[in-house]
């Protein structure tokens, strides 16, 4: 059996909808989980906005002090570092589960998976990297920024439920206790770092360069998007490669109250032709990749995105605290190292 989950908070919950839609639609074999890192007691769901899909609420799978970390991490941080208990949880309580994949709940998944399936009888872990060829320009995302953010993007990571992949999980668990932070002058950017370390530290690991998966603002400039004839998306590579099946499509930064945009984190492309700077640069206009935009904008307002969005997750803190409690650590820091040494 194959367990694919997504983790998300209330606020997201349109998004982790419209991901299990596109499986239910494409892989209806797969077992499909949302972890929710928040409570349905406290949100109190009407009707119409509680999924269709099994919600496992993080609370529940065992997390070690799990209120010591909603105090250290702001709400991506949280969402993050849970992820490898989830897997580990998802180990031991579904032993039927061969084969476990975690999707970005802002993903839809637009083909039936089997190369990942057949890959995932093989590889003990399946990694994507951010890009498979250099980007063309300093617009952002360009290498610098992936040297940030981490060489993988941890959106999606298929796992065999084997030992090597369980020695994984365990280190990858130890490492976001503390250090799941998006700390860049630290060299931490959530879990993604860490796993720059995984084909090093663990064998059988395949890092998959097939164009059609894991598609995102950040890959763009090496995949041009189009339908074959019998009306499915496809991938094209600008080396000439051949069209390759769009697996999932990861709208990572997408806004659906703000349509034109491509994602908030980046500056290389836009949607819209009649724009000054777009017509001036034709290069950097993108209306082949517009039509999965407006698919994902229309599922997630049926799903309900303005209505989730108005809930706060229960286990964050305002960012001021946050702020005051990281400027005390980092002010506490020096000092006791200075004390360690007189002392000694």
């Amino acid at each position: 059996m194959t367990l694919a989950f997504t983790i998300c908070s209330v606020n997201y919950l349109a998004q982790a909808r419209t991901l299990g839609d596109s499986l239910r639609q494409t892989n209806p074999d797969y077992r499909y989980i949302i972890g929710l890192v928040d409570k349905l007691s406290e949100a109190n769901l009407p009707n119409e906005l509680v999924p269709d899909y099994t919600m496992l609420e993080v609370d529940q799978i065992g997390i070690p002090d799990f209120a010591a970390m909603c105090d250290r991490y702001d709400i991506t941080e949280l969402n993050t570092a849970v992820k490898p208990f989830y897997i580990d949880y998802f180990y031991k309580e579904y032993p039927d589960a061969t084969e476990v994949i975690y999707f970005d709940p802002d993903i839809i998944v637009y083909q039936p998976l089997r190369k990942l399936d057949q890959d995932l009888k093989q590889y003990s872990l399946v990694l994507t990297p951010h890009t498979c060829s250099p980007t063309p320009d300093w617009e952002r995302p360009n290498e610098q920024h992936h040297l940030n953010t981490g060489i993988f993007n941890l959106g999606f990571i298929g796992l065999r439920n084997d030992s090597i992949a369980r020695q994984f999980v365990s280190w990858w668990k130890d490492r976001l206790v503390y250090e799941c932070r998006i700390d860049l002058c630290e060299g931490l950017f959530v879990d993604q770092h860490w796993v720059n370390f995984a084909p090093v530290y663990f064998d059988n690991v395949l890092i998959e360069q097939h164009l059609g998966y894991n598609v995102a603002y950040w890959n763009l400039h090496e995949r041009i998007l189009g339908k074959d004839e019998a009306g499915q998306w496809v991938v094209n590579g600008p080396d000439g490669r051949p069209a390759a099946p769009l697996q999932f499509f990861h709208y990572s930064g997408y806004n659906p109250s703000r349509p034109d945009e491509v994602s908030k984190y980046q500056t290389r492309y836009t949607f819209a032709q009649e724009d000054a700077t777009a017509a001036a640069a034709p290069e950097r206009q993108r209306p082949d990749a517009k039509p999965l935009f407006d698919l994902y904008r229309d599922r997630l307002l049926a799903n309900y995105n303005d209505q989730y969005r108005q809930y706060p997750c229960i286990y964050i803190k305002p960012p001021v605290v946050l702020r005051y409690q990281r400027v005390r650590k980092l002010l506490k820091a020096p000092f006791n190292r200075v004390i360690a040494r007189l002392e000694s």
